[in-house]
């Protein structure tokens, strides 16, 4: 049986990132390809337990490095339990952020280093990588008036932090992408859901079924 591929969503707040998954797990069960849709911190029990924990917001929360421990725990479970079981029985994986999340959120935001994060991956998740990572980058205007219609005054721990935090965020997503352009494909997110879908399915074109 060939084993299946594993693509990964990635960019800041209100980039869309959940709608194109949904999109696109659609998209690839219509061609009749099994598909996993995700999500990180989560998919698995312990996993959404550690992102609970994460993105709540009471109390002071938690330092970067200790931040960035609790992402590589959720994510090796993750890794272990649902994501390498379902690439080895041939389906697609589709996740909702990855580890390059964690490199542009602790690393770019908090400042921990980027070899740092990677030992943490290589350690807790044996390194693994997408076949594809879908970095969706969406102007700053936009992504406030998206925040606004879908959150309002609430926002997670994460989401919830200064400006400066997320445009350092976004640097660091176009430098991942800019430094390995064989993983990355930058997708406009600025125009509607359905552009954007099309945009991802040209993208993936090599890669499909």
């Amino acid at each position: 049986m060939m084993r299946g591929k594993f693509i990964a969503l990635e960019g800041g707040e209100g980039a869309g990132k959940s709608t194109q998954a949904r999109l696109l797990a659609e998209a690839l069960r219509a061609r009749g390809q099994a598909c996993v849709v995700t999500r990180e911190p989560g998919g698995t029990v312990g996993a959404e337990a550690i992102r609970a924990l994460l993105l709540g917001t009471e109390g002071d929360g938690w330092h970067p490095r200790a931040e960035a421990l609790l992402f590589a725990a959720a994510r090796s479970d993750h890794v272990e339990r649902l994501i390498v079981p379902a690439l080895e029985r041939g389906d697609w994986v589709v996740c909702d952020r990855f580890v390059d999340s964690s490199r542009a959120y602790q690393g770019g935001g908090s400042g921990l280093s980027d070899a740092e994060l990677l030992d943490l991956h290589r350690i807790g998740s044996g390194g693994l990588l997408p076949d594809l990572t879908l970095l969706i980058e969406v102007a700053p205007e936009i992504v406030e008036q998206r925040l606004t219609a879908r959150d309002g005054d609430e926002a997670d721990r994460i989401g919830g932090r200064d400006a400066q935090f997320h445009a350092a965020v976004s640097a660091a997503f176009r430098r991942f992408a800019e430094a390995e352009p064989a993983r990355f494909a930058r997708i406009d997110g600025n125009e509607s859901p359905e552009q954007v879908h099309a945009s991802v399915m040209a993208a993936l074109g090599p890669l499909l079924p």
